[in-house]
C-alpha cells in the first residue's frame, strides 16, 4: 500500500473513533512533509535557511492534493497544521544546533505573522508561545496552526472549527497580538497594547 491510500486509511479510521489510528497518521504524515522538503532542499544553499518554510509549505501542498473526500480533508488539515507546525520546529531546532551560540534561526512566512507592521520570524519561540496560547484558549491555537502553518483561508478555518469567518477573524487578531506580546516583551510593551483575556467566543 502505497503512503497515499495509507494516510486516506488511517484518516478514515481516526475518523470513525480509532485514536491509535491518529497517532500512526501522525508519523506517516510527518515522514512524508519530511522527505518532500529534504528533496527540495537539496537544490538550495546549506545555509539557505530562510527559505525552510516556503519548502516545507510547497511539500505540504503536494500532500494536500491526495484523493479524499471532505470530510476525511478536514481531518487531514488538522493533522497536517500539527505536523507542518513539528517539521519547521525540528528543521529550526536543528539548524539552531549548527549555528554558532545557538542564535534563533529566523524564517519567512508565506503569509506574514503581521502585528502592527512586526513580523514574528522566530519559530521556536512561536512554537512555545502557541503552546501557551492553546493551554489558555485552544481554538484559538487551532486557528493559528490552520491558517499559518497549513496555509488555509478564513473560510476553511472556519467550517472546519465549526464557527463565523467573523470569528476566526477576531480570533486570529487577538491570537497575533497576544503571540507577539509573549515572543517580543519588551518591544510589545512600547508599542501594543497587550490584548485582555476573554471567554471563547460561542457562536458555533
Amino acid at each position: 500500500m502505497g503512503k497515499e491510500q495509507a494516510i486516506t486509511r488511517l484518516l478514515r479510521e481516526w475518523r470513525a473513533g480509532d485514536d491509535e489510528a491518529l497517532e500512526r497518521l501522525i508519523g506517516l504524515v510527518y515522514e512524508t512533509l519530511h522527505e518532500l522538503a529534504e528533496r527540495q532542499m537539496r537544490h538550495e544553499r546549506p545555509d539557505h535557511t530562510l527559505q525552510a518554510t516556503a519548502l516545507i509549505h510547497e511539500a505540504y501542498k503536494k500532500l494536500a492534493c491526495i484523493d479524499i473526500d471532505w470530510k476525511d480533508r478536514d481531518h487531514f488539515y488538522r493533522v497536517a497544521a500539527r505536523t507542518m507546525r513539528r517539521v519547521l520546529v525540528d528543521h529550526a531546532r536543528a539548524r539552531q544546533r549548527a549555528k554558532r551560540g545557538g542564535q534563533a534561526v529566523r524564517v519567512t512566512w508565506n503569509e506574514s505573522m503581521l502585528v502592527d507592521g512586526r513580523q514574528i520570524t522566530d519559530v521556536i519561540a512561536l512554537d512555545a508561545a502557541m503552546t501557551r496560547l492553546a493551554s489558555m484558549d485552544r481554538r484559538k491555537g487551532q486557528s493559528v496552526e490552520l491558517h499559518y502553518f497549513a496555509g488555509l483561508t478564513y473560510a476553511e478555518v472556519a467550517r472546519i472549527l465549526g464557527v463565523s469567518e467573523a470569528t476566526v477573524d477576531r480570533e486570529l487578531r487577538f491570537a497575533k497580538a497576544w503571540l507577539y506580546r509573549e515572543i517580543y516583551p519588551e518591544e510589545a510593551a512600547t508599542t501594543i497594547q497587550k490584548p485582555k483575556p476573554r471567554l471563547i467566543d460561542r457562536d458555533g
